[in-house]
């Protein structure tokens, strides 16, 4: 069984930082590409940031760059996604996404960004 499970949202103010973690399990981690989407109330899916298999090729909309940075280690079957100066349009639901031949999902953590 395939299981995708993201953790380190919450609530942080303007400014502040997250590190978001997916733990990845039942999959053959280190062959899957890995990608963070954020959906926020009323708007669809977006794309935040990806990475490869060997985490040599990075890609970021462009509303983040500079500010994520996306990061894997094979070995605790782990993506990470660092946040940095937050702001209130960070906000929303983010998802981890890990893709081979199959697609999956995580179930999502929530960042709000707030003062």
């Amino acid at each position: 069984q395939v299981k995708l499970v993201e953790s380190g949202g919450g609530l942080v103010q303007p400014g502040g930082s997250l590190r978001l973690s997916c733990a990845a399990s039942g999959i053959t981690f280190s062959i899957y590409g890995l990608r963070w989407y954020r959906q926020a109330p009323g708007k669809g899916r977006e794309l935040v940031a990806g990475i490869r298999t060997g985490g040599g090729y990075t890609n970021y909309a462009d509303s983040v760059k500079g500010r994520f940075t996306i990061s894997r280690d094979n070995y605790k079957n782990t993506v990470y996604l660092q946040m940095n100066s937050l702001t209130p349009e960070d906000t929303a639901v983010y998802y981890c996404n890990a893709y081979y031949r199959s697609e999956y999902w995580g179930q999502g953590t929530q960042v709000t960004v707030s003062s």
